[in-house]
């Protein structure tokens, strides 16, 4: 293998982690201006989380269409598309709500509409990231880039706490989603010019013929890195929809995710209403878990790779989510039930690293699950997982209104432990109507 596609296709990985990490500062920066929205417009709590789940639902729903628009259209056109609109409902969150609609009930409506339509546009992050690493990334390094791509949206969530209760306190709340929706635009740019669909289509393996990416590995080993073309040859979307591996897989996503969304957007009103930090105390501590989960999150995905090496696909997949699943449920519970806020602020960010941890494990698993269509398979993943956060989003706020923060943060102990059991039914090595017979990692 000539050290050109290696040093391409790590070019494509880092341009995704910068659309994940604006993904995740984008859809959390309204967590924290949540406390002045909420003076500001008279909102309640519940309407808030009805705002955020609004955002999750626009994202649940158009994951299946937006992967396969990915597989259609490509990673470059999809992802640049996605950005722009991404900066033009982060500027409208800001310009609109006070200042365009005045009224208590406009302004709800409003905000409903407004995250529901960046909800749509970060649909095509994932899936389409992920069909974007299927092109460029063997197989046995895909639980290693997915997570690292998964690692920067951690990265991102650490910085937003922080910068946005800054910018909040000093400019005003506005002026955070001004200045994330102007850098999206400048990602897509980015994105635009520099990547492409597949090696391929890239400009610089045009120019002169090198050996295809990981030519040095055994060929029993790859699938064709060009999935985006190669597709049409292989079993239809349709077939990909169909498969019960994939369908449990979304559901056991559905449960992790529902913990992950506890901490996207209720970490910080916890820290602050429950646990006695101040706004800005609040936004340093509520950072600690995404610190964990940057670290966490690639050591992961690398540990997956490895295991599915060691031991196969179809064990090696389910030993280390299964293992940070019942981690975190554990933890999260413990975290919740500790007196002191400093030690269940280090418990809570373990818990949340666990968490993220398993991403490389369930992006890796779509993968493998439908190579050939890897931005649907992701697609319908990422749509049923973030199911999850509407649930948990909406839930929330009820379960604290009516039986405290203990028993609401401790639901999420309960998803996590189903999240687990449902893995021993993923048996990802097992032969699948209409697929390729080319496996994706060979079983030892």
């Amino acid at each position: 293998m000539t050290g050109r596609p290696s040093r391409t296709h790590w070019k494509i990985v880092t341009l995704l982690c910068a659309f994940s990490m604006m993904s995740y500062v984008l859809r959390m920066n309204i967590s924290v201006a949540a406390k002045f929205m909420m003076s500001e417009f008279a909102l309640t709590q519940v309407q808030i989380g009805q705002i955020f789940s609004s955002f999750m639902l626009g994202y649940a729903l158009f994951q299946v269409p937006l992967g396969m628009l990915g597989d259609r259209w490509g990673p470059r056109r999809t992802l640049a598309l996605a950005g722009v609109s991404w900066g033009i409902a982060s500027l409208l969150t800001a310009f609109i709500p006070g200042r365009f609609v005045l009224a208590g009930a406009s302004v709800f409506v409003s905000l409903l509409v407004i995250r529901f339509a960046l909800g749509i546009g970060e649909a095509a992050t994932y899936p389409v990231a992920t069909l974007a690493i299927a092109n460029w990334v063997a197989p046995r390094e895909r639980g290693l880039s997915n997570a690292i791509v998964i690692a920067a949206a951690s990265f991102g969530a650490t910085l937003t706490p922080p910068l946005i209760s800054w910018l909040m306190v000093t400019h005003g709340w506005r002026s955070s989603f001004y200045l994330t929706g102007s850098v999206a635009f400048v990602v897509s740019l980015l994105w635009w010019i520099m990547a492409a669909d597949s090696p391929a289509h890239h400009a610089l393996l045009r120019k002169s013929p090198v050996d295809p990416p990981h030519a040095s590995m055994p060929s029993r080993s790859l699938v064709p890195v060009d999935s985006h073309i190669a597709h049409h040859s292989g079993p239809t979307w349709k077939s990909v929809l169909a498969k019960r591996e994939l369908w449990i897989l979304s559901v056991s996503y559905m449960l992790d995710s529902y913990v992950l969304f506890i901490f996207i957007f209720w970490l910080y009103t916890y820290l602050t209403d429950v646990r006695g930090f101040s706004l800005l105390r609040g936004g340093l501590f509520a950072s600690l878990p995404f610190i964990a989960s940057t670290v966490m999150t690639p050591i992961g995905g690398r540990l997956v790779d490895w295991l599915c090496v060691r031991y196969g696909a179809r064990r090696g997949r389910k030993i280390e989510p299964v293992f940070c699943l019942l981690s975190s449920g554990l933890l999260l519970f413990v975290g919740a039930k500790v007196s002191n806020p400093y030690l269940a602020i280090v418990v809570l960010s373990f818990t949340f690293g666990f968490v993220q941890a398993t991403e490389g494990a369930y992006w890796s698993t779509s993968n493998d699950i439908g190579p050939q269509h890897a931005g649907t398979s992701g697609g319908l993943m990422n749509m049923v997982g973030n199911l999850g956060g509407v649930f948990s989003t909406a839930l929330v706020p009820v379960l604290v209104q009516h039986f405290g923060w203990l028993i609401a943060l401790s639901s999420g102990t309960v998803t996590a432990l189903i999240a687990a059991a449902l893995w021993f039914f993923v048996n990802v090595d097992r032969p699948q109507p209409g697929a390729s017979a080319v496996s994706p990692i060979p079983a030892n």
